[in-house]
């Protein structure tokens, strides 16, 4: 139990008991990573269901935007920006990671950032029903897993740092529990659709995860956040793609 709440007070706004923050349980939480993720999906779900009540879609949709970055302290964007900055604006690895320690947000950071959030948006706003609230509550799940991955596949950039507190040990256990939690809800709010959309979301995190530990020498906390996001769009992305396939309806109606 120290674990969940160790991932659920990183990930997002909930209070979780200060004692929950050590190093220790911060590494062991990675294996939770994925079951918040369903959390925040499903909130997100019950969120647009009520508000398309009311609101057309494409409002209702940038509503989920601004609520999933409210509810993660917008930690993750804030992670792509840097990322974005640091890559993009340095030609070494020793000055790509100085620029990304820099608090301040620059041109690159800013246009990576709103580029990504419009396609967040976009791809959003085109999900239709029947499989439209599946979708909502599973993308999270996979960018979760997909931040799980980075994490045990790449080694760590920095003597120092956020993401030192997940490489203190490597427990097959967390790795296990995360991908079972990630393949499951996959299966079983989207199947086959939430299969292909789980490939997706392994394919960007290794990729991008490859991408960046050579360019900056292994991966630090804030690629972690720019490969969470970049996983969300391309999950939300291929979704958009399967609709007409009618492939993403959860098992009960298989």
């Amino acid at each position: 139990m120290s674990a969940f709440l160790a991932a659920l007070g990183f990930l997002t706004i909930a209070p979780v008991p200060a004692s929950a923050a050590s190093a220790s349980r911060l590494s062991a939480a990675r294996g939770f990573f994925p079951l918040v993720g369903l959390l925040l999906g499903l909130a997100l779900a019950g969120v647009d269901a009520g508000l398309r009540a009311i609101l057309p879609v494409s409002i209702v949709s940038a509503l989920l935007v601004l609520f999933l970055v409210l509810v993660t302290r917008g930690l993750h964007l804030d992670g792509l920006a840097d990322t974005a900055d640091g890559v993009m604006g340095g030609h070494t690895r020793e000055r790509r990671l100085e620029i990304m320690r820099d608090p301040h947000v620059g041109a690159f950071g800013v246009g990576v950032t709103v580029c990504m959030v419009l396609l967040k948006w976009a791809a959003l706003a085109s999900l239709i029903e029947p499989s439209r609230f599946w979708v909502i509550a599973l993308f999270p799940v996979l960018s979760r897993w997909a931040m799980m991955l980075a994490l045990i596949a790449f080694q760590y950039a920095r003597d120092q740092g956020l993401g030192t507190a997940f490489q203190s040990e490597r427990p097959a256990l967390g790795v296990g529990l995360a991908t079972a939690t990630a393949v499951g809800a996959a299966f079983l709010l989207a199947t086959w659709g939430g299969l292909v959309m789980l490939g997706a979301a392994y394919v960007t995190a290794v990729a991008l995860g490859a991408f960046l530990a050579r360019m900056l020498g292994g991966l630090t906390g804030d690629t972690y956040g720019a490969i969470n996001e970049v996983t969300e769009v391309a999950a939300l992305v291929v979704a958009v793609g399967l609709m007409p396939l009618s492939w993403l309806r959860p098992v009960t109606q298989l």
